[in-house]
């Protein structure tokens, strides 16, 4: 009996079940769905978002439009997020200021205009504008041996400073003897209009006069050195050096990469996706972006059609506070030391710097022996770049060609920077954007818009040099 009954509950069932087949398999697929998927629940009103597992290992949004959100969740990596961390990564070989610009850090800006400020190391030279001519025997006087003398730069001395007149030699004690030692004056006064009041230290004789200011030509280098006080003195003439205000607008760069949905379906040869898109366009917006970071003209545009103000940002070759020009012929061991003598001294910057250039110069660079003095190492990898690395007694360089040189038709020139005074400003962070376009009825296509709004300046600018060929 209990057999029976058993048998007749299981055939009831099995009868339920065939008749219910369809409301089975339908409440199923829900149930599957909702766990693989999830469900936002909101406080007057539900929507269903389903995720999905596609044939070929991707995934599918039912039920809700696509959304960064939904993106991040679904398919991680997809998007450009954090895309600092991963553009570095594209071809970081042609795009060197960029590169280090994004591998160094950047500060954040809260406006399209940036304004900084640079101080400089206080000039430690400069020359005579007007040559100084020594009296003649029998008409010196007491006013020879304190003269004015006329330089082209005054304002870098002050009184009690000392300085030695390069290439003009002074005189032994006796005044008469001339001397193996150049010339120093000692500066008595300095006047903004008249020039300098200074005094020989190692003076000549003229007449019966000691200590005259002897012959000086014009455009003698006068080179500052330490100041000279008294036992007496308690003070000393004040040091200034206040910083230059200056200021640099930061440029929105933008890119958008669309592909349509018959596209995106069709049979392809190679595998190329929406993902292949993105990074070629980085690319080409990251080659752009090093031109206007390199050569730009910092300035304010109006655009009629738009009725926008359009804002570019200046380049740093503009902002370099030296140059340094060679010759037809290129370099030898002497213009290089010569050339890495300029990039190093003068202006407190570090010893190891960047040179960037076009294919001639880097041609040029590349067809000299080199020697214990100036050396060429193998390969250097920084910033995730390959650099050759040259070293000399005043520092190290290192060399990359830069083909956006070429592009821009100055084969022949290069830059040397100080990468720790190369500062990036960003208003709005390198992003990636997904555009829903067929929601809005636009283009029935996948679009995604990469944007960045930055700036690049450089701090204190006789630590950065341009090279261009004479």
């Amino acid at each position: 009996m209990f057999l029976k009954n058993t048998i007749k509950r299981i055939k009831d069932a099995h009868n339920w079940v065939k008749n219910h087949r369809q409301l089975l398999m339908l409440l199923l697929a829900i149930v599957i769905m909702l766990i693989l998927g999830g469900c936002y629940m909101g406080d007057h009103s539900t929507m269903l978002a389903i995720v999905i597992g596609g044939v070929a290992g991707g995934k599918h949004v039912v039920d809700e439009p696509l959304t960064t959100d939904l993106t991040h969740e679904a398919a991680p990596g997809l998007l450009l997020n954090e895309i600092d961390q991963q553009i570095v990564k594209i071809r970081p070989m042609a795009t060197p200021i960029d590169q280090l610009s994004r591998c160094a850090g950047s500060k954040h800006s809260g406006s399209m205009i940036v304004e900084y400020h640079n101080v400089d190391t206080k000039p430690t030279l400069t020359t005579m504008s007007q040559a100084y001519s020594e009296p003649d025997d029998g008409e010196a006087t007491t006013d020879s041996t304190r003269p004015i003398i006329h330089t082209a730069n005054d304002e870098i001395f002050d009184a009690s400073d000392t300085i030695l007149v390069q290439g003009t030699y002074g005189y032994e004690p006796d005044g008469v003897t001339q001397s193996m030692q150049e010339l120093v004056l000692y500066v008595l006064s300095r006047d903004t209009t008249n020039g300098l009041r200074v005094q020989a230290v190692n003076g000549k004789k003229i007449g019966s006069v000691e200590g005259c200011l002897p012959s000086i030509s014009r455009g003698a280098v006068l080179i500052r050195m330490g100041r000279a006080a008294t036992e007496l003195d308690v003070m000393s003439p004040q040091f200034e050096a206040l910083p230059h205000k200056a200021s640099q607008f930061c440029q929105i760069f933008k890119m958008q990469v669309e592909e349509s949905t018959m596209q995106k379906l069709a049979n392809k040869e190679v595998d190329w996706t929406m993902n292949d898109q993105e990074e070629a366009a980085v690319y080409d917006m990251r080659l752009g972006m090093e031109k206007s970071f390199l050569f730009g003209v910092k300035a304010r545009v109006w655009d009629n059609n738009k009725k926008e103000n359009v804002m570019l940002t200046g380049g740093i070759w503009h902002q370099a506070g030296k140059e340094y020009a060679y010759g037809d012929d290129g370099f030898t061991q002497e213009t290089i030391i010569d050339l890495m003598r300029e990039a190093f001294t003068g202006n407190a910057g570090s010893k190891r710097k960047i040179l960037i250039g076009g294919s001639e110069l880097i041609g040029y660079l590349n067809k000299l022996d080199y020697n214990r003095v100036i050396t060429a190492s193998d390969t250097v990898t920084k910033w995730g770049i390959d650099f050759t690395e040259l070293r000399s007694k005043f520092g190290t360089l290192y060399v990359l060609l830069s083909e956006v040189f070429d592009e821009c038709g100055m084969e022949s020139a290069g830059m040397i920077i100080d990468p720790e005074y190369l500062q990036k400003y960003t208003h709005v962070p390198f992003s990636a954007e997904t555009l829903n376009l067929k929601a809005s009825g636009v283009r029935n296509v996948d679009a995604t818009v990469l944007t960045e709004a930055s700036c690049l300046v450089l701090r204190y600018p006789k630590a950065h040099m341009r090279i261009i060929k004479m």
